[in-house]
């Protein structure tokens, strides 16, 4: 658990969006929640995450900290929170964590941003099982690829913004994991994510290229795609998050990597 904020401050400098520790799959709000999180690895969360949900989450835990705090300890947490006004990515984030700092921890404070959160997943998270029924529906041969396509994109639409990364990331990996969804399918789920900005776009096709047993047809297809439309350099890119995945490179060596790319 102590080394899972510099965990998270390496996938930062990948650009990464933040998974656990193991690399198996990226955190989600819920996990703030399931277990505890050291207060360094929380705040690295609410400053480094790319997914706003998650960045906003992480300040949850901090902030119940404080009812339990003494006085020194509080003025560690207050430094936290201050360094995450600073840092963070998110200007709702720095909103936030500065408004629980000012009003001293307060209860309510938390309540709010917790409400907040909750009035603004619920309905994503719902939608999510409505989908998955769909995926259901497509696996046992009841629709076809077109309309299946229409409700992808309509789902993707819907939960932009409002779903945790990771769990979207599941639904994917469910879908080009499954011998039973068709191979034609796949591949327009594949055009349709050559689409997704840079950083969504990188892990989603890094996480299909590395799935265990996945077919080659599809990784031919995939690398033929990303090379013919969008260049040898997100290629490369792709690849050598592939290949961190894998445990093929280590961190400094991708780094390193990209170093080169750019100069």
């Amino acid at each position: 658990m102590e080394d899972l904020a510099e965990h998270f401050l390496g996938c930062a400098k990948l650009g990464r969006y933040l998974t656990v520790a193991d690399n198996s799959r990226f955190i989600i709000t819920d996990d703030f929640r399931a277990s505890p999180i050291i207060p360094e690895a929380s705040a690295m969360a609410a400053i480094f995450s790319k997914d706003y949900l998650v960045a906003q989450a992480a300040l949850l835990p901090l902030s119940e900290r404080a009812q339990r705090m003494t006085m020194r300890e509080r003025d560690r947490l207050e430094r936290l929170f201050a360094l995450i006004e600073e840092q963070t990515l998110s200007d709702g984030v720095r909103t936030s964590a500065q408004a629980i700092r000012e009003h001293h921890f307060r209860a309510a404070e938390i309540r709010a941003l917790e409400a907040e959160l909750g009035e603004r997943m619920s309905p994503a998270r719902l939608r999510y099982r409505h989908f998955l029924d769909v995926v259901k529906k497509l696996m046992d041969r009841k629709i076809t690829a077109g309309p299946f396509l229409d409700e992808f994109r309509g789902f993707t639409q819907e939960v932009a913004g409002r779903l945790d990364f990771g769990i979207y990331s599941f639904c994917l990996d469910r879908l080009f994991g499954s011998v039973r969804v068709p191979m034609k399918v796949k591949k327009l789920l594949i055009l349709e994510l050559l689409k997704y900005p840079a950083q969504i776009r990188r892990e989603l096709l890094s996480n299909v290229l590395v799935f265990p047993g996945q077919v080659q047809e599809l990784i031919d297809f995939i690398r033929y795609m990303v090379t013919t439309e969008l260049g040898q350099s997100v290629a490369i890119e792709i690849e050598l998050l592939e290949a961190f995945k894998q445990h093929r490179l280590s961190m400094s060596d991708i780094e390193s990597s990209l170093a080169r790319a750019a100069s």
